[in-house]
């Protein structure tokens, strides 16, 4: 999984599945890359999934494979809020088997590509095609339960990461875990993510290092998909996405400071 910039997608546009995941109004009257297909963030997000808001297997497997996504295809999606809610879509679809190296992030969003590129109004018609969505499961993967986050609190090899605002985590949080707002990550100006050395040198500030295993929740699991894909990007080995987040952690009686 990789941040990419418009330039490399530019170059490599006939070889990706673009995805943007606007809503249909932005998509349509605004305009999107060319060739780019309508995936809309409410229609990847469910209540009667696995886990948390994950939309289930099948379902996200008829909506992917009307898409004209494969699980071999190399996938880039989009929005226009820095990236978070492209992020939660591919999230997802690691989550339901794809391959990660073939998951991209555009960095900047869409303004990075409008800001020197034209966008098209013209909607493509993808052939349909057969995603073969399998839920990884708890425990495999970057996917974690509840228990896994009980064992990081005490555990000097791992650090909790509430990716919330300021407010959010002075409210309540999970015992010992830092704040690192996944806005903090982000370069309002590019839009896109912060500098290499300036992101690493904050995360070491906060204690998430390479070192240490980095379990990753927010409320509902959408902010710290963009945390995750930084991460990911930044080459940390060992990334853990708590999909149930601080809503299952007090719903099951999880106590927060």
């Amino acid at each position: 999984m990789d941040i990419v910039g418009a330039d490399w997608v530019a170059d490599r546009l006939d070889g990706l599945a673009v995805v943007d995941v606007r809503d249909p109004w932005e998509y349509d009257g605004i305009g999107h890359i060319p060739g780019a297909v309508n995936v809309p963030f409410d229609r990847y997000r469910g209540e009667t999934g696995e886990a948390g808001k994950l939309p289930g297997a099948e379902t996200f497997a008829e909506l992917a494979g009307a898409a004209g996504l494969t699980t071999d295809s190399d996938v880039l999606a989009y929005d226009d809020t820095h990236g978070v809610f492209a992020a939660r879509f591919l999230v997802t679809c690691e989550l339901y088997g794809h391959d990660p190296d073939r998951l991209y992030l555009l960095d900047g969003d869409y303004s990075a590509w409008t800001r020197e590129r034209a966008a098209t109004p013209e909607t493509p018609e993808p052939a349909p095609a057969e995603y073969e969505a399998s839920f990884v499961g708890i425990g495999n993967g970057p996917l974690v339960g509840i228990e896994a986050v009980r064992a990081a609190i005490n555990d000097p090899g791992a650090v909790l990461v509430d990716t919330r605002e300021e407010w959010e985590y002075e409210e309540s949080h999970i015992p010992g875990a830092v704040r690192v707002d996944w806005r903090e990550l982000v370069d309002e100006e590019s839009r896109g993510v912060r500098p290499e050395a300036e992101l690493r040198a904050l995360l070491e500030e906060r204690g998430v290092t390479p070192d240490r295993r980095a379990v990753l929740y927010c409320n509902t699991a959408r902010r710290i998909s963009h945390t995750y894909v930084v991460l990911r990007h930044l080459g940390y080995p060992d990334v853990a996405f708590y999909e149930g987040s601080l809503t299952e952690w007090e719903a099951e009686g999880g106590t927060v400071e």
